[in-house]
């Protein structure tokens, strides 16, 4: 069986075939970080137009790279939300009509299922029942995962995401869009001993999370950096870059720690743009090691939105018995529970 894989939910396009044989046999995507870069963040209108530009020859470009014919196809998947819904809508009204040209069914997908999935594409890959952090630009959640298909929310963040925060960070250091990368590089040259940022809501039961305190604190501490040296010098940057990202992980960490536990669980799948960052990696494996359990991830090109777990998602859903009909149906704010 073979899907075709179609993401455009934010600032990414991104395409892939999968083959239930094979798995992934060719990818593509295209990033529009340059094009946001100086508005620092994504802007819904360029993004919408810019995916219209490039959907299509990167549908041809993987189609040429696997050597398939549309009658080679057996659906095609698109993600459907959450997501920007003008961006959502240029995948999902292209899938569409291809699917009408081919005589295929199209398949909406969601967003944040993609991901919890995309682990599933590796090898080792985990087995359900585990316990996934989706922890990414706009969400961050702690879901238990029965089976593809049965997900229980934990815990979800309660104001900023995770990558939001680092996204804010990042503008106030002046260290440019995306965040996520650019405040983990900054942090390379901290000093881990200057500043120690609150770990929010690990002093409290529950599994919910809550970063809009931290990005105040960093706020404060950039401020106050600023006025005692005329001006950020690039040690302040560099520190205070460390110590937020030393306080998200470790708020991350502690929650991971803390949903295995009360599931009994011993399988953690890490994915979203966040789950790249290496810190957060390192500080995982060591909690999984203590409690003698397995930390799953994609690979890094697939830790940010991407047409390979769109396509996979798309195959767990055509095996469940998803319908599909050619109406344009997006969703912008989509919570996994109605799944």
């Amino acid at each position: 069986m073979r899907i075709l894989g179609i993401e455009t939910s934010c600032d990414e396009t991104g395409v892939a075939l999968y083959d239930s044989d094979c798995g992934i046999v060719a990818d593509a995507l295209y990033s529009q970080i340059e094009l946001h870069a100086e508005y620092g963040g994504v802007v819904p209108e360029l993004a919408s137009r810019d995916h219209v530009r490039k959907l299509i020859p990167l549908i041809k470009e993987v189609m040429a790279k696997a050597g398939s014919q549309p009658a080679d196809l057996d659906a095609i998947a698109y993600t459907a939300g959450p997501g920007l819904v003008g961006a959502l809508m240029v995948g999902a009204s292209v899938a569409k009509s291809l699917a009408y040209a081919w005589g295929i069914p199209a398949l909406s997908v969601h967003h944040m299922e993609g991901h919890l999935l995309a682990p599933l594409l590796e090898d080792p890959a985990p087995q359900a029942p585990f316990v996934a952090l989706l922890v990414s630009g706009g969400h961050t959640q702690l879901v238990n995962v029965a089976s593809i298909g049965q997900y229980q929310i934990l815990g979800e963040s309660l104001d900023d995401a995770a990558g939001e925060a680092f996204d804010k960070t990042a503008k106030m250091l002046g260290l440019g869009y995306p965040g996520g990368p650019n405040v983990a590089k900054a942090a390379q040259q901290g000093n881990a001993s200057r500043f120690r940022f609150p770990r929010p809501m690990v002093d409290r039961p529950g599994l919910d999370f809550s970063f809009s305190g931290l990005k105040t604190f960093t706020l404060n501490t950039r401020n106050k950096c600023a006025e005692a040296d005329a001006g950020l010098t690039p040690e302040d940057v560099a520190d205070i870059a460390w110590a937020f990202q030393d306080a998200v992980v470790d708020t991350l960490t502690i929650k991971c720690k803390r949903a295995l536990k009360q599931t009994g669980s011993k399988q953690l799948v890490v994915a979203g743009g966040v789950s790249a960052n290496l810190l957060l990696r390192e500080k995982l494996a060591d909690m999984v090691a203590k409690l003698g359990a397995q930390v799953f991830y994609p690979q890094l090109r697939f830790c940010t939105d991407n047409g390979a777990m769109i396509a996979f998602a798309g195959y767990q859903r055509m095996l469940a018995g998803q319908e599909a009909d050619l109406k344009v149906k997006v969703r912008a704010r989509w919570p996994m529970t109605e799944l």
